[in-house]
């Protein structure tokens, strides 16, 4: 079967939703499926990897984003997807991208949206009143789950403004990688270069993005010092609030260190930090406080989102603001370590990409099945 799939808001450097598409897309090929992805980028580009076929299309720059690029000539992605006949279409955008379920049945190609994120949280940090939210995302919703025979949620948080306009939802968690994120990742002379023995090395690993409040981590970190916990701190990633994010931090002990594309390396800080901090209210799945697990660090998440639901006893929810976030360190502090990172890497392990692809697969297995009408063509 052929499975393209589409997402907007990828970049080289984006973190969970880049993430889940290059996981399973490993996961699809494993088992025999054909899945192409299509994504926006600097250039064209034509390309193979261990996920499959990946067709990059020069997409224009999203300003203030850090990055951020999208499909944004309809025409050439309809004759893309044209040439590629696809079985099925597999949409990571219910936005920009949203047209692609009405080229889908217009082609009787059976579609699916997956929602990576929720549009009342999103409409919430902007600001928008609450009532208003409301009847913008539930509009929003109800066009876009016509637009596509199945929508795809993570969680049972993010799948909520979608059941409460009465539209059908699959709720499938993604995964994470048990291989490369593990406790065994630990390492003495990293953590040595980062924190004192008698401190507590907290990290925070997300894009530094007014949606992921990463300025909570650093404040949480000012209430920490004025308590008396010798804590320190490391801000793993990047985006366009970091400058802001260093001159915030100033007289603390946080150290930036910039995005790490090697996994491993970041599998490593986790692994030998003491409590990782999630901050963000709006994340319908969380995949780094996942990793973080995985690793065998508890987290620290904001009860405003979809992590409590993803991270169970192995983590402490706080409301968003930095006394909380505080309170929630010491309170994790305070459990027996050997038991708190058992307790994480056990959560974790409830958690894997097989099992998450073969959720996808059972929802494309129940399209409703239409011949393709379309001829090849050229991509």
């Amino acid at each position: 079967m052929r499975i393209v799939r589409l997402a907007n808001f990828v970049t080289g450097r984006s973190g969970g939703l880049r993430t889940a598409l290059c996981q399973l897309g490993a996961q699809y090929q494993a088992v025999g499926h054909d899945p192409v992805l299509v994504v926006p980028g600097r250039r064209d580009a034509d390309e193979w990897h261990p996920w499959g076929r990946v067709i990059t299309l020069a997409g224009p720059e999203v300003p203030r984003t850090g990055g951020y690029r999208l499909l944004t000539d309809r025409r050439r992605v309809a004759r893309v997807l044209a040439g590629l006949v696809p079985d099925r279409i597999e949409v990571s955008d219910r936005s920009t991208l949203r047209w692609t379920g009405d080229w889908a049945r217009a082609h009787g190609v059976p579609s699916l949206m997956v929602s990576h994120e929720s549009l009342t949280g999103l409409l919430g940090e902007w600001r928008v009143p609450h009532a208003l939210r409301r009847r913008i995302a539930d509009r929003f919703n109800g066009e876009t789950a016509q637009a596509y025979d199945r929508v795809v949620c993570t969680t049972r948080w993010a799948a909520d403004e979608f059941e409460r306009i009465g539209a059908p939802v699959e709720l499938v968690p993604l995964g994470v990688d048990l291989d490369t994120f593990r406790p065994d990742r630990a390492d003495a002379r990293l953590r040595e270069r980062h924190a004192d023995p008698s401190e507590v090395l907290l990290v925070h690993c997300a894009r530094m993005s007014v949606e992921k409040r990463p300025e909570l981590a650093v404040d949480a970190l000012a209430e920490l010092r004025r308590a008396g916990v010798p804590a320190v701190l490391l801000m793993v990633g990047d985006g366009p609030l970091r400058p802001a994010l260093a001159r915030r931090a100033e007289g603390l002990p946080v150290t930036f260190t910039g995005f790490l594309p090697d996994r491993a390396a970041v599998a490593a800080l986790l692994a030998s930090a003491d409590v990782v901090l999630a901050p963000g209210p709006v994340e319908t799945f969380g995949l780094a406080g996942l990793e973080a697990l995985a690793c065998g660090t508890p987290v620290v998440v904001n009860a405003a989102s979809a992590l409590p639901e993803v991270v169970g006893s192995a983590g402490v929810a706080a409301y968003g603001s930095a006394e909380s976030l505080a309170e929630a360190v010491t309170r994790l502090l305070d459990r027996p370590e050997a038991e708190r990172r058992r307790s994480a890497r056990a959560r974790a392990e409830e958690f894997g990409w097989p099992a998450s692809a073969a959720g996808f697969l059972r929802v494309h297995d129940a399209l409703p099945a239409e011949p393709t009408r379309l001829a090849p063509a050229a991509v």
